[in-house]
């Protein structure tokens, strides 16, 4: 059978979500001490004005973007006003060596790059004089201290200029990721709309997710698997995205958004698993027993095999008197946990799935934008990456 793609291109995916969910939640930041929302019409009017601001700095159809900003709601909206004049995004991390911003930046010939701060804005201003096609800066969060080349994000939205969209073909550029490599300089990845687009549209028609999911956003977007399998993936169906104030605070967020579908590297799954295993290492010695015994049970239910009346009965038990305390320090509401990115631990695999959360491994690679194979509902066995899409 054909695969017939619901998206063929990124602006697909955009004029479809802004206006079949102009009402619903899309991006959750944390401001003053609570969660505030930006919805998904909202967005749209975002990248409406922005979209204008970045005409009138001279972007248009094949140019590329760069950017150096953290998971963001600015992000986003530079990545789709870019998108929709036919322009390339090509993200990169803060944390990065300035010297790679730059090789990156001279390499792709981005004529304008996206700055998140004053930090960033103070170790890349000298790339307006150090690099032939570089034009502009755009800052998120800072002041341009006079320099005409440097505007702030909020002056272009505020501008009032309009752009009308440009519907890209499918095999237009639309986005650079640059990976380390092994050696050398990093090495930059050329990803079109139809690579991002299908691979967003086949991952619809074998995963669980749909409009009334939510997730904590860490991984970072400026990552293929970050990128596709949860800024574009979610945007395209109608679900929410909270963005993670920081590592560190992973746990505190999760309790505090209420996820239902977590998307991890095994790293983070490692810290939840280790900070589980010490709250039960604190329960008393019968009720640790009884985990253990229930992990058993949940260990043959893997396997496929009937269980008797008393190991149901014991799981319930451990349910309501443990686990369901577990997922409570999640949201209560995690019902997927997605892995990728490395080898997940079979240990931690199982005992994730074991609290009700069920997990789904997958392989993929930046070149295939990203995700090559996953595990889904009725062909899912913990410690494979599945099938491929």
């Amino acid at each position: 059978m054909t695969f017939e793609p619901q998206f063929k291109t990124l602006v697909d995916i955009l004029e479809h979500s802004t206006a079949a969910y102009a009402g619903r939640e899309l991006f959750g930041t944390k401001t003053g001490g609570r969660w505030v929302w930006t919805t998904y019409g909202e967005f749209g009017s975002l990248v409406e004005r922005f979209r204008g601001g970045l005409a009138s700095l001279g972007i248009q159809r094949g140019d590329n973007v760069a950017c150096v900003a953290n998971n963001r709601v600015e992000w986003a909206v530079a990545a789709y006003a870019c998108y929709s004049l036919g322009a390339a995004f090509v993200p990169m991390y803060e944390a990065q060596n300035p010297k790679e911003w730059e090789f990156i930046i001279r390499d792709c010939e981005a004529k304008l790059l996206v700055a998140a701060n004053d930090q960033v804005l103070s170790k890349a201003k000298g790339m307006l004089d150090s690099v032939p096609s570089l034009k502009h800066i755009v800052l998120l969060d800072g002041t341009t201290n006079g320099d005409g080349r440097v505007v702030t994000y909020a002056s272009l939205v505020a501008s009032g200029k309009k752009a009308d969209a440009i519907k890209p073909v499918p095999a237009d550029t639309a986005a650079l990721i640059y990976t380390s490599g092994t050696t050398g300089n990093p090495k930059g990845v050329i990803l079109t709309h139809a690579n991002i687009a299908y691979n967003v549209s086949a991952v619809h028609e074998l995963i669980p997710v749909g409009q009334v999911d939510r997730s904590l956003s860490f991984l970072p977007w400026a990552h293929s698997f970050g990128q596709t399998g949860e800024l574009h993936l979610f945007f395209s169906i109608g679900a929410s995205m909270a963005i993670c104030e920081a590592v560190d605070k992973i746990l505190d967020n999760l309790a505090e958004v209420k996820p239902t579908v977590l998307l991890s590297v095994p790293r983070i799954f490692n810290r939840i698993y280790t900070a589980v295993q010490t709250q039960i290492a604190g329960k008393p010695k019968a009720v640790q027993e009884l985990v253990k015994a229930a992990l058993k049970v949940t260990a043959k239910e893997r396997t496929g095999a009937r269980l008797k009346l008393h190991e149901l009965a014991l799981l319930e038990l451990v349910d309501k008197v443990v686990f369901e305390k577990v997922r409570g320090r999640f949201g209560g509401r995690l019902k997927y946990a997605f892995s990728g990115g490395a080898a997940l631990s079979r240990e931690v695999a199982e005992f994730i799935d074991s609290l009700g959360i069920v997990v789904y491994e997958g392989y993929g690679l930046t070149e295939t934008s990203p995700i090559a194979t996953v595990n889904v509902p009725g062909a899912r066995k913990i410690g494979s990456v599945g099938r491929a899409i």
